[in-house]
């Protein structure tokens, strides 16, 4: 048997093996597809109202082509079902462009990533809008040398369904030669989107979900909540975790928690701002795209999930494109932070849906792995910020065989 048909039989079998997972766990893993997802899109669909259109919505306004899109295979077992098969045809798609003809031990060594950490995720990763977005996003990554334009647009789509390609395309934006090609897709798909939505009369509802998401307050597995849970769990005075039926999210509250609510924001724009300029810093001083990029974006994913007040599970989905690339144009540099991410992963299947009413009602285990997973994260976070740092000492380093930048042809 072939590598390229171990590789399809080993996506058939982990997409199969995580969609039927989504059916015996607890704590809902596919609570979003039934309960939000079904009813917005049929809501759409019905002439009830447009969410982002009609009225105010926690996600850009893209996000309702995907819930509609699930419709079409709804009748094969119900909407869930139908859910499950469009998440796993994209990322065939994806997996196809990734893997081609199996000949590089890059692009092997990936796609074998990406299924492990599919697994490892568990249904969280499947059955959220974040797993539509990803193979989006990775075939963009793929094609950002050889296809700019093409890569720009899918960027640019990815994030009018959930923000955080955004900050792939802002990696992109400095590390990739064309920057006109990357300005001019985004700029069309942006210009696009806001005028199907002033035309359906949504203007003043454009921006809404930007709103939605800066009055949140801390979700409890966000990284900036531990010291909250570990006080709910302590059972300090004031600490305690509850449910927030606005937000449909439980958070975590505590002592002087408003402040730092407050702060959050802003920080996560100034530590995203600083990324981005120790990378422009070293783009300017000649970084390759093949040294640059993989880091770099990865860096800003992860800051978008350390100092975000929001830590869904499914946030881990975000780090699959950069370490993918990076495995595909350096493996052996990039597995050790391939295998920290699989870690990551699993720890966190395991606190959500396995032991999650351990987190709700805190108890020291299920803590204690959150705890080492958002510390995951952050060295996550720090390493690559590591590796920007070492790229303005020896930015024109020549590249070796393993690291050159992905050709048009191999996409």
């Amino acid at each position: 048997m072939s590598r390229r048909v171990v590789l399809w039989v080993a996506f058939a079998a982990v997409h199969l093996g995580v969609a039927w997972l989504g059916f015996l766990m607890p704590n809902g893993p596919m609570g979003d597809v039934y309960n939000v997802y079904d009813p917005w899109s049929a809501q759409a669909l019905t002439g009830a109202g447009v969410v982002g259109v009609t009225e105010e919505w926690v996600y850009p306004q893209l996000a309702l082509a995907p819930m509609i899109l699930a419709h079409a295979f709804a009748w094969i077992s119900g909407y869930i079902v139908g859910w499950a098969i469009l998440v796993t045809l994209v990322d065939a798609v994806a997996f196809a462009v990734l893997v081609g003809a199996a000949r590089s031990a890059g692009r092997t060594t990936a796609a074998w990533f990406w299924l492990a950490y599919t697994a490892l995720l568990g249904p969280v990763g499947l059955y959220r809008l974040d797993g539509f977005t990803v193979p989006l996003v990775l075939i963009a990554c793929l094609w950002l040398v050889g296809r700019p334009w093409l890569a720009s647009i899918l960027m640019a789509v990815a994030t009018w369904i959930k923000v955080w390609p955004a900050a792939v395309l802002a990696a992109a934006l400095i590390a990739v030669r064309r920057r006109g090609a990357m300005i001019g897709g985004a700029v069309a798909v942006s210009v696009l989107t806001l005028a199907a939505i002033a035309f359906a009369g949504g203007a003043e509802h454009a921006f809404g979900f930007l709103a939605e998401q800066s009055a949140r307050g801390l979700q409890v597995e966000a990284v900036v909540g531990t010291p909250y849970l570990w006080g709910a769990l302590l059972g300090l005075d004031g600490f305690w975790v509850y449910w927030d039926p606005g937000i449909v999210a439980f958070q975590v509250t505590g002592a002087d928690i408003d402040p730092v609510i407050a702060a959050m924001t802003p920080i996560l724009a100034v530590v995203a701002a600083a990324v981005a300029l120790l990378g422009g810093w070293a783009a300017a001083r000649g970084a390759r795209f093949a040294a640059l990029f993989p880091p770099l974006s990865l860096a800003l994913v992860t800051a978008l999930i350390v100092f975000n007040k929001v830590g869904s599970p499914q946030y881990l989905t975000w780090l699959i494109p950069p370490m993918a690339l990076g495995l595909v144009i350096d493996r052996r540099r990039w597995v050790l932070p391939a295998t920290v991410a699989l870690v990551a992963a699993l720890a966190t299947q395991l606190v959500y849906p396995l032991l999650y009413d351990g987190i709700l009602s805190p108890a020291l285990l299920p803590v204690a792995i959150l705890t080492f997973r958002n510390a995951t994260l952050v060295a996550l976070f720090v390493w690559m910020l590591v590796r920007l740092v070492r790229l303005l000492r020896t930015p024109s380093a020549p590249a070796t065989p393993s690291s050159a930048e992905p050709r048009e042809s191999s996409c």
